[in-house]
């Protein structure tokens, strides 16, 4: 038998399912509003005429987009920097958050330590850039001309993933180790057999941060990547909302669409990815960042 509300209580829930729903619909209508102007006329778009739903409907502005070579050229860029770059982050990830939950490392403490001072202070701006042009020296040494390798390993560190890793690892029961370490197994087999499938959602929240990480990622592959072909999607809809805003290209524009159609559509585009394996995912979010997140 149910227990009948309190007032109080009663209360609380209403004023939070509504807080919630209101916070809901501010975080939904930015995207829906981005769906509306890209697909609105130019004149519904220019002045201002979007509140909610599309006006004087068009799809010109993706047909314009989707005919663009350089859109999917910087798709692809895009596409590999989030997937080797998410595969390499949590290659060391792993393995360094395995290393560090073992209380029989030598100085884990300081490693630890270490690590955490990281988060605490950061070396700032310039001498990671140098540190950026340093290895890109080293890069074209050995051959590799690929700016995008080169954002691919230099923005792999992650301190508070690392962390989460290491925490859910020290969470599993040390009997199973030895269990399996008198059987004979190796410390790559433990971790393979033992630590991996025992901490399923914590692997599945990190690698997600990494991937919207890698995704959104924008300010270094600006700043390292010079060549136009290698640039992902998020630096290619910076520089076409420069040149979109500049009045000499834009004069005499007498499309359909707005140029601020175009964007609206890169930004649905850039935005449906992450909604597609966001949902797969997020029934490991909330028990991966509990069991990450905590230390017993």
């Amino acid at each position: 038998m149910k227990r009948k509300l309190e007032i109080s209580e009663l209360i609380f829930k209403v004023f939070s399912y509504l807080f919630l729903a209101v916070f809901a619909l501010m975080c939904l209508y930015p995207f829906v509003y981005a769906i509306s102007a890209s697909i609105s006329g130019a004149h519904e778009v220019d002045y201002n005429e979007i509140v909610l739903l599309p006006k004087n409907i068009q799809f010109d502005a993706f047909r314009k987009m989707f005919g663009d070579n350089m859109f999917w050229n910087a798709y692809s860029n895009t596409l590999f920097l989030t997937v080797f770059g998410t595969l390499w982050a949590m290659f060391y990830s792993i393995l360094g958050a395995y290393a560090l939950s073992k209380k029989r490392l030598l100085f884990r403490k300081f490693f630890n330590f270490f690590l955490v001072f990281t988060m605490w202070f950061s070396a700032g701006i310039v001498p990671q850039y140098l540190n950026y042009l340093a290895t890109k020296s080293i890069f074209n040494k050995a051959g590799i001309m690929d700016d995008k390798w080169l954002v691919v390993i230099a923005m792999g560190m992650a301190a508070m993933n690392i962390i989460l890793l290491r925490n859910a690892f020290e969470g599993i029961p040390s009997e199973i180790e030895e269990a399996a370490i008198v059987d004979g197994a190796t410390e790559f087999q433990v971790l393979k057999t033992v630590y991996l499938p025992m901490s399923k959602s914590t692997i599945a929240t990190v690698a997600l941060f990494f991937a919207i990480s890698r995704w959104n990622g924008y300010f270094w592959a600006r700043q390292m990547i010079s060549n136009g072909f290698e640039k992902p999607l998020q630096v290619f809809i910076r520089e076409l909302l420069e040149q979109y805003q500049d009045p000499e290209y834009t004069a005499g524009w007498n499309e359909v669409y707005s140029s601020d159609s175009i964007i609206y559509a890169l930004i649905v585009c850039s935005i449906i990815p992450i909604l597609v394996i966001y949902p797969f995912i997020q029934k490991y979010f909330a028990k991966g960042v509990n069991m990450g997140g905590v230390k017993e």
